[in-house]
C-alpha cells in the first residue's frame, strides 16, 4: 500500500493496489477527524441559525445552507482520503458511483437542528460493492464521535462500545422514526407502536436515525426500526451496530436494509421476538 501525505490539508490519501487491501483503522480515524471538523462548523453556525434560511424540499423536508456547505466540506475532504472512492450523498453534491463509494449524510436530523433540538449528526461510511467497511457518526451537540470498521469493534469516542444485554421486550427501550411524508404504512406503524407502548419500558423518537443506530449500538437502546430511510440515513449506524455485537435485517429479515428503506436493528437476545413483531406488523392485509 503507498502512503502519500498532503501536506495543505494534513489529511492521509490512501492509494490502493490491485489487491484492494487497504488500512481501514487508518481510514476511519481519519473520517473522524474529517467529521469533527465539519461538526465544529455546524456547532458555530447553530448558535446564529435563522429560520428564514430554510429551504422546502417536499412536504416536511427541509434543508439549508448548513446541510449543502456541509456536504461540500464533506465531499472535499474524503476525496483527499481516498480518490478512488465514488458518492452517495443526500444533497447532491456529487453524484458517482463505483467500487468503493463514500455515503454520506451531512446532517442527519436537519429538522431537529432548525428548531434547536440537540440531535444531529454527520454520518460516513464507505461502501464497497454493497458492503460497508467503515462507519462514523459524530452527534455534534453532543460532541460524541461513534465509528467502527469491519471487523474492528465499535466505539464512542475512545471507549469500545457494545450492545445492551437486556433479554426481555418487556425490559427494553425502543427507538424508531416518525413517517413525515410517507404515510402508506401508517396504519401499520401505528399497529406496531401500540404493541410496543403496551409490552415494553416505552418508545423513543430521537429524530436522527443515524444516532438512534448508534444509541443502540452503546446500549442505550435495545431495538430499532424504521421505513422510508435512505442509504445515508442508516449506512454507517448500521455498521456500528453490528461491530458492536447487534443485528441488523429489513422487515422481511433479509439483508436488503441499506437501499430497501426499511431497517430492524437490535441487541443479540432480542433478535428473533423483535423481529417477528415487526415483520407481522408490516405484512400487507
Amino acid at each position: 500500500m503507498l502512503f502519500l501525505w498532503n501536506v495543505r490539508n494534513e489529511y492521509l490519501v490512501l492509494h490502493l493496489k490491485i489487491t484492494g487491501e487497504m488500512d481501514l483503522r487508518k481510514i476511519t480515524e481519519k473520517v473522524a477527524d474529517c467529521a469533527k471538523s465539519v461538526g465544529e462548523f455546524i456547532r458555530v453556525e447553530r448558535k446564529s441559525f435563522s429560520y428564514t434560511a430554510v429551504e422546502i424540499k417536499g412536504l416536511n423536508d427541509l434543508v439549508s445552507y448548513v446541510d449543502k456547505t456541509s456536504e461540500k466540506m464533506l465531499v472535499e475532504r474524503l476525496s483527499e482520503i481516498l480518490p478512488e472512492a465514488g458518492f452517495i450523498v443526500e444533497e447532491n453534491t456529487k453524484s458517482e458511483t463505483k467500487d468503493y463509494n463514500w455515503i454520506v449524510d451531512p446532517l442527519d436530523g436537519t429538522t431537529n437542528f432548525i428548531h434547536g433540538i440537540p440531535c444531529y449528526a454527520i454520518s460516513i461510511a464507505l461502501e464497497f460493492k454493497g458492503e460497508i467497511i467503515v462507519g462514523v457518526v459524530y452527534e455534534v451537540a453532543q460532541n460524541e464521535c461513534f465509528r467502527a470498521f469491519k471487523n474492528g469493534g465499535a466505539f464512542l469516542n475512545d471507549t469500545k462500545i457494545s450492545v445492551s444485554e437486556r433479554t426481555k421486550l418487556s425490559d427494553s427501550l425502543i427507538a424508531t422514526g416518525f413517517p413525515i411524508y410517507n404515510f402508506s404504512r401508517l396504519d401499520n406503524f401505528i399497529h406496531t407502536l401500540t404493541y410496543l407502548m403496551k409490552n415494553t419500558h416505552g418508545i423513543r423518537r430521537i429524530g436522527a436515525a443515524a444516532a438512534d443506530l448508534c444509541y443502540l449500538a452503546c446500549g442505550r437502546v435495545d431495538a430499532f426500526f424504521e421505513y422510508n430511510l435512505n442509504p445515508w440515513d442508516v449506512a454507517a449506524g448500521a455498521l456500528i451496530v453490528k461491530e458492536a455485537g447487534g443485528t441488523v435485517s429489513d422487515f422481511n429479515l433479509t439483508q436488503n436494509w441499506l437501499f430497501g428503506k426499511e431497517i430492524v436493528a437490535t441487541n443479540t437476545h432480542l433478535k428473533e421476538v423483535f423481529e417477528k413483531i415487526i415483520n407481522e406488523s408490516f405484512k400487507p392485509s
